[in-house]
């Protein structure tokens, strides 16, 4: 079937269709002290507001940066935009630096986390007492756990062209949303493949474990590990919703409106767990609610259908008015031997894993295979390169390396599409996820644990090495004048709008919240 369909869009499709996906990349650095603790200064004033800019942010902490490009064609224009973005925040942070790996760095409890702030309006109160509720709910140094958002849709002229190959005769956008459920599906199938190739965190600062119980051995006297890891950001530690049993969510990935009416569900539901931290407490707001997710961003998955907001507008209203418009893939570890966390051939490589996904057949999940897929990326992400590590499929053990073999010979015929021909950038960056596979000593998390061997020392010294070299790095970069002078005219701008909105009247804030959960 697989080899049928992508015959099919061979003959069918032209270079634009196949060619003309967007991508785009949100990216999350830590702001240190050269001390390597987290930042305690406000996010600088001269990166623009973070409520209004639309490349610099911050997300769950003061002292956590978000680099969001562009949607772009090209893997090399988003490095390209990624890269002036991060020249001209290096070049500005005054005795800080970014912290260059997922995992954080040394954590002294909660109030050494600063939440993020983002003015007097209602929509900078509504921002920052969500995350005060994630505080709450999950402990703050969950939320400090940096990754990489890979986002990506396909050219909007494949749609009508794949509906007519397909013989279908739904409404164009019933026919888009379905197949970006078909691939949001396979992503999770599939999914464990990320961290095994592109997992940078097999180490963590004790400082983050703190006393809770855990399966993590000894490196050294600051340092716990998984000899075997790929990326503890997405084992039981990391950036999971870790009580999802206990409050009772599991997003339906079936279809679309199933997916509509569980989030829908949550973020209406009361959830008792979360009545006991109160919501107004001693006249300040310490969550937006107590029902199951505050907002629909609170649950925490692999992989995410979305659709562009207009204004306020609720996530799941925008899927349910316009359908799904992309899909973001939130499994990617910053890469550490990279200064901008990321590189083309891991774009190249994603990119044809969407086309994969896509084209594959896609069965829905029941709940049999929802536990397979959460326990095959648990497991990957802490034990995924153990010589005879196993994967469940169909209820059966089958080695990682044999499925991930199978997996990429598959993606040859996706990337000789994109390619069109059997060289190319897209076969080039198969060939070297192939090698990675063939010799698991090559991950970047295996070579982080090398590298800490080598020079004998922790988690917490190899990461502030890899910053300091990256911090270098980019102060080393020739100055670009017309991308700076267009950030610091954006930074301008960026805290003219959010002057104009804290300007406009605000109505109490109980019932701007009313209004924005009142949306039908």
């Amino acid at each position: 079937m697989l080899e049928r369909r992508i015959k099919a869009c061979e003959q069918a499709l032209d270079r634009s269709q196949l060619r003309g996906g967007r991508i785009g990349i949100e990216k999350e650095s830590l702001r240190v002290s050269p001390e390597g603790t987290l930042a305690r200064t406000p996010h600088p004033e001269v990166f623009g507001s973070a409520l209004t800019h639309p490349h610099l942010t911050t997300d769950y902490s003061e002292a956590m940066l978000e680099f969001i490009t562009d949607p772009q064609a090209e893997p090399a224009a988003v490095l390209e935009q990624l890269r002036a973005l991060h020249r001209f925040v290096h070049a500005r942070l005054e005795e800080e630096m970014l912290w260059a790996t997922s995992m954080p760095c040394v954590l002294h409890g909660d109030d050494s986390i600063p939440i993020a702030r983002y003015g007097n309006s209602n929509l900078g109160m509504m921002k920052t007492v969500y995350r005060r509720g994630l505080g709450h709910r999950y402990g703050r140094p969950m939320q400090v756990i940096s990754g990489v958002h890979f986002n990506f849709s396909f050219d909007p002229e494949l749609w009508p062209a794949l509906q007519a190959l397909e013989g279908s005769d739904e409404p164009p956008v019933a026919f888009r949303s379905r197949r970006y459920m078909d691939l949001t599906r396979n992503l999770q199938r599939y999914g464990w493949l990320v961290p095994y190739l592109f997992g940078a965190s097999p180490a963590v600062c004790k400082s983050f474990v703190g006393p809770v119980s855990h399966r993590l051995k000894v490196f050294n006297e600051n340092t716990f590990y998984d000899p075997w890891a790929t990326s503890l950001r997405l084992g039981d530690i990391g950036y999971t919703n870790k009580r999802e049993h206990e409050v009772g969510i599991r997003a339906d990935y079936n279809s679309l409106e199933g997916y509509i009416e569980t989030l829908s569900c949550a973020i209406s539901t009361p959830s008792p767990v979360w009545e006991r931290i109160g919501v107004v407490v001693n006249g300040r707001w310490e969550q937006l609610n107590a029902n199951i997710l505050q907002i629909e961003n609170e649950y925490y998955t692999t992989v995410r259908p979305k659709q562009p907001l207009q204004g306020l507008e609720k996530p799941v209203l925008a899927l349910c008015r316009r359908g799904v418009d992309y899909v973001e893939l939130r499994s990617l570890d910053v890469n550490a031997f990279d200064p901008l966390g990321i590189n083309g051939t891991q774009l190249r490589f994603l990119q044809s894993f969407m086309w994969y996904c896509l084209l594959r057949d896609s069965p829905p999940i029941d709940e049999a295979a929802h536990a397979e897929h959460d326990h095959n990326l648990i497991e990957t992400a802490h034990h995924g390169r153990a010589p005879d590590f196993r994967l469940l499929r169909d209820g059966r053990e089958v080695p990682l390396r044999q499925w991930a073999a199978e997996l990429l010979d598959e993606m040859q015929g996706v990337c000789e599409l994109l390619d069109g021909g059997d060289e190319g950038p897209w076969c080039r960056a198969l060939a070297e996820q192939r090698a990675l596979v063939e010799e698991p000593d090559a991950t970047p998390s295996a070579r982080q644990l090398e590298r800490m061997r080598q020079e004998g020392y922790g988690f917490f010294h190899f990461a502030q090495d890899m910053s300091q070299r990256h911090h270098e790095h980019f102060c080393r970069l020739p100055v670009d004048a017309e991308a700076e002078a267009r950030l610091e005219a954006e930074a301008r701008r960026s805290h003219e709008e959010q002057a104009r909105i804290e300007a406009e009247p605000q109505a109490p804030f109980d019932e701007f919240l009313a209004e924005y959960f009142a949306q039908n």
